[in-house]
Formats: structure tokens, C-alpha cells, sequence
């Protein structure tokens, strides 16, 4: 794998569907690995029970899906009847290689907890152990999540509401930092014991 943007490509989906190692990519489909190929990714799935399962290697393009929408492209394909063509199946390390074509597969949007996670992924480490940004976060109401920062050069805790969606919010993310210190999004934080001031940036 000499291609920069492959290895980077590898490198975050590996990242993303860490997740997927404890909870089930879809019904009776878990996570086993996610292997490096020339121009692709392959992921591991072992579908069904142990007695009975099948392992299967799904095949992504590096240049037609993101990492963030790999869930949900195979929460589509493990959910529902799919037809392959010969020339997309064979057989790699005793699992069935299928090559998707994600241009043709719509993927599942991605849940409330898959959505979190990628802010909270994007968050939690900036300023490193001695100096963290992101100290905490509670997923509450109708698709919210709430962040509770700290910031370096001033004390207290904030806490930052954001609204989660079914892409992420890259911009908001890369904001934050500097969001949170506008007077025009704060206010006292009343019914939350955690933090000091609450920061609504949920329609952002």
C-alpha cells in the first residue's frame, strides 16, 4: 500500500469500526477485522451464530464510500437481499470475498450512537492527557448530545449542546473550540449540576 490517501483511507476506517468490535455491525453480523487492499478496504464479518455462522469479506473501493458512511453501506447489505455477479465473489482465507459496488447500495443512516461517536471521536484528543478539551458528554433529548469541555486559559466547565445528524458535522467539530467562548450561544446552566455555562449550538 504505497498510495498516501489509501493508507490514510485505511487508517480511518480502521479508527471507525473499532466500535463494531463490541456491538453488532446489524442482527447476528459482527465485526472481525478490517484488512488493508490495493485501491480497497476489506471487512471481516462473521454473520450468523457460532455453529452455524459464515465468515465473509466485503470489499470497498477506497474512492467511492467515506469511512463514515462504511456502517451503514454494510448495514444495507447485511440486512437485506443482495445479488452478486460471479465476478464479484471468490473465495480469500477461507472467507467468501464479495466486491461491493456501493454506487449501487443506498447505506442505512447511522443511529443516535454511531453519530456521537464520531464527535466524540473527533473530539477527544486535541490537547492531549495534560491538557483535555473534552472531559465528558451525555446523549439527551430528541437526537442531542452534549459536550462538556474545559478550557485551558479559563476555569469551569462548559457544556456545549449540539445536534447530532445523519452526516457529520465537520465544520461544527472543527469550531467548537472557538464556538464556545461566544457570548451570542451562552447561557446559565440551570438543571445540570455538571458544568458552569451551557452553550447551545444546536441550530448552528
Amino acid at each position: 500500500m504505497t498510495d498516501p490517501e489509501d493508507r490514510e483511507q485505511q487508517a480511518d476506517t480502521t479508527r471507525r469500526l473499532l466500535y463494531y468490535l463490541t456491538a453488532p455491525v446489524a442482527e447476528y453480523c459482527r465485526l472481525r477485522g478490517a484488512l488493508p487492499a490495493p485501491g480497497a478496504v476489506r471487512i471481516a464479518i462473521r454473520a450468523g451464530d457460532d455453529e452455524n455462522g459464515r465468515n465473509f469479506l466485503y470489499e470497498v473501493p477506497n474512492d467511492t464510500v467515506t469511512p463514515y458512511s462504511l456502517p451503514g453501506l454494510l448495514r444495507t447489505v447485511l440486512t437485506g437481499p443482495q445479488i452478486y455477479s460471479s465476478s464479484d465473489v471468490r473465495e480469500v482465507m477461507g472467507m467468501t470475498l464479495i466486491r461491493l459496488r456501493p454506487e449501487e447500495i443506498s447505506p442505512d443512516p447511522e443511529p443516535e450512537q454511531g453519530q456521537a461517536l464520531t464527535v466524540v471521536h473527533a473530539l477527544s484528543d486535541p490537547g492531549g492527557d495534560e491538557n483535555p478539551f473534552l472531559i465528558g458528554f451525555l446523549m439527551h433529548g430528541d437526537g442531542l448530545l452534549r459536550l462538556y469541555v474545559l478550557r485551558p486559559d479559563r476555569p469551569g466547565i462548559i457544556g456545549a449542546d449540539v445536534r447530532l445528524t445523519e452526516t457529520p458535522a465537520t465544520a461544527l467539530i472543527a469550531s467548537l473550540p472557538s464556538l464556545v467562548e461566544e457570548e451570542q450561544y451562552r447561557r446559565p446552566s440551570q438543571d445540570d449540576p455538571h458544568c458552569d455555562l451551557l452553550v447551545d449550538l444546536t441550530n448552528w
